[in-house]
C-alpha cells in the first residue's frame, strides 16, 4: 500500500546508482536494494551515501562485534537488527519531552543524592529537554521490505538500516616535541557542525572491568585521592559498588589510542565555549539517566555508558551508535550459594576472552604498551607479533557461549519492540544468565569468572 501511494504522489528520483522516493522535498523511502556500495566499512557498521540528500547517510548495523579495540572479532546472529532497533527506539524516545519529565521525576525522587548536585543537574539542559526533547542525529529506520523511512514508531518490518544526519569529522593535527607525540586541537573552536572529539563516559557505579578501576588499582594512596577528586567522588572506588551520584569522565576520540583526559583538558580539546561544554557534560549524564530508566523496567542495572556529541550552532546533538555495545548493564544471578553479576552487553564477550583466552588478551596488552611508547597503532604491533609467532593467534568463540549471547540480544530487542511484557523479559534474561554460569562451570573456569563478576 505504501509504495503505491507514494508513486501516486511523489517524484521518483534517480541517482547514478540509487532510486529514492521523495514527497514535498522530504525523503520518505530508500529501497535497501538500491543503496549501492558503502563508503565506509567499520568494525560494527557500514555507512552509505544518499545521492539526493548529502546531509544524511544510511547506517547498517552488522552482526559483528568488537572488543579490546581490535576491530571486528565475532558475530552474534540477529544482533544487527537488535542493535539497530535499540538505537531507533531510544533516539525516537529521547525526542519526547514527556519521557524526559519521567526522568526528571526519577532524579528528584532519588534518595541520598546531594541537593546541590541535583539542583545543578536539573537546571539548563534538563529544562530544555523537558520542553522540546533532546536533539539527536537520528532520522528514522528503513522498513526492510518497503524501504519506507519510519520516523516515528516502528516500521512493520524492522531492519538493520537507520538514517542519520551527517556531521563533519575533524581530526587534530599530530605534532612532535622532543620525542613526544602531541595533538593540536586549535582549529576546532573556529568550526561548526562537527563531531566533538571526545567520548563522554558516565558511571553510576564501578565494575571490575572498567578502565578507571584498573587504572585506580595501579595508583599509590596520594594518586588515588587526586583521581577521586578528578572523577568527582568522595569515596574509595570498589568493584561492583554503586556511587553516591553519577560521575563522568572523557577520553580522546580521534587520536590513535583512547586517552583519558581531565575535565580541564576536555574543555580545551572540545572546541566548545565553556557554557556549551558544560551543557554537553550535563546532557551526557541526563542521557545516561534516560537509558537507566528504560533498562530498569526489565530488571537490568546500568553501570556506565558512553556518548558522543556534535556541535550544531548553539546546540549539542547526540550522535553515533548507541546500543548494547555502548553501555554496561547487568543483573544478578544466584548459583550454588554464590551471587554473580551477569552482563547483558559486550562485556560478556570481553570476560569470555579474558577467561578462556588469556594468552591472547595478554598479547593485546603488551602490544598496547609498546605502541604507546612508539606512537603507532597497537594493532600493527599485534599483527606483526602474531605473524612472527610471539603473540597468540586471535581465537574463535565457542558455539555454546555464542548461542547464549544470541538469546540475550533477542530478549532486549523484544523489549524495545514492545513484543513482550517486561516481566517476561526479566525471566528470560535471568535464565540466559544461569546458562552462562553453567557454561563457565562446564569449562572449569567458574573461579576465574567469579574473580571478575562474583559479589
Amino acid at each position: 500500500m505504501f509504495l503505491r501511494d507514494i508513486c501516486d504522489r511523489s517524484v521518483f528520483c534517480r541517482g547514478t546508482k540509487r532510486n529514492y522516493f521523495i514527497v514535498n522535498n522530504a525523503m520518505t523511502a530508500i529501497p535497501i536494494s538500491e543503496l549501492g556500495e558503502p563508503f565506509y566499512i567499520g568494525s560494527v557498521q557500514k555507512l552509505y551515501g544518499v545521492d539526493s540528500d548529502d546531509s544524511v547517510m544510511v547506517t547498517q548495523t552488522t552482526n559483528q562485534g568488537s572488543v579490546f579495540d581490535v576491530g571486528a572479532l565475532f558475530e552474534i546472529p540477529g544482533s544487527d537488527v537488535a542493535r539497530a532497533v535499540f538505537r531507533h527506539v531510544l533516539y525516537s524516545e529521547m525526542a519526547k519531552p514527556e519521557l524526559w519529565k519521567e526522568v526528571l521525576d526519577g532524579i528528584r525522587a532519588t534518595e541520598d543524592l546531594d541537593d546541590v548536585y541535583r539542583d545543578e543537574l536539573l537546571t539548563g539542559a534538563m529544562e530544555d529537554v523537558c520542553e522540546r526533547g533532546a536533539r539527536t542525529h537520528h532520522e528514522g529506520m528503513i522498513d526492510a521490505l518497503s524501504g519506507e523511512i519510519c520516523h516515528r514508531g516502528l516500521p512493520e518490518n524492522p531492519s538493520a538500516y537507520n538514517v542519520v544526519r551527517k556531521y563533519q569529522i575533524l581530526k587534530p593535527e599530530e605534532i612532535q616535541f622532543l620525542g613526544a607525540h602531541l595533538y593540536d586541537y586549535a582549529k576546532f573552536p573556529h568550526e561548526d557542525g562537527f563531531v566533538i572529539p571526545l567520548e563522554y563516559i558516565v558511571r553510576f557505579g564501578i565494575t571490575s572491568g572498567s578502565s578507571v578501576y584498573r587504572k585506580y588499582l595501579k595508583m599509590d594512596a596520594a594518586a588515588r585521592q587526586s583521581f577521586e577528586r578528578e572523577l568527582g567522588v568522595n569515596e574509595a572506588l570498589e568493584a561492583w559498588k554503586m556511587l553516591q551520584r553519577p560521575v563522568s569522565d572523557c577520553t580522546s576520540k580521534f587520536e590513535p589510542e583512547d586517552r583519558m583526559v581531565s575535565k580541564q583538558e576536555a574543555l580545551v580539546m572540545s572546541g566548545l565555549a565553556g557554557d556549551m561544554w558544560v551543557k554537553s557534560g550535563k546532557m551526557a549524564v541526563l542521557g545516561a539517566c534516560f537509558v537507566r530508566h528504560l533498562l530498569d523496567k526489565i530488571g537490568l542495572c546500568l553501570w556506565d555508558i558512553k556518548w558522543e556529541f556534535a556541535k550544531d550552532g548553539e546546540d549539542v546533538v547526540f550522535v553515533d551508535t548507541i546500543d548494547t555495545d555502548s553501555f554496561r548493564a547487568t543483573g544478578f544471578v544466584d548459583h550454588k550459594g554464590c551471587r554473580y553479576v551477569m552482563n547483558y552487553n559486550k562485556q560478556s564477550m570481553r570476560d569470555y576472552f579474558l577467561i578462556a583466552h588469556s594468552d591472547w588478551t595478554d598479547a593485546i596488552n603488551d602490544a598496547k604498551g609498546r605502541a604507546a611508547q612508539q606512537g603507532v597503532a597497537f594493532t600493527e604491533l599485534l599483527k606483526a607479533g602474531q605473524e612472527a609467532g610471539t603473540y597468540a593467534a586471535t581465537p574463535d568463540v565457542a558455539e555454546q557461549f555464542m548461542a547464549i549471547q544470541v538469546v540475550k540480544m533477542d530478549l532486549i530487542k523484544q523489549h524495545m519492540l514492545g513484543a513482550k511484557q517486561p516481566e517476561e523479559i526479566k525471566v528470560g534474561l535471568l535464565k540466559a544468565g544461569e546458562e552462562e554460569i553453567k557454561f563457565y562451570e562446564g569449562l572449569g573456569k567458574l573461579d576465574e569468572f567469579a574473580k571478575l563478576n562474583g559479589v
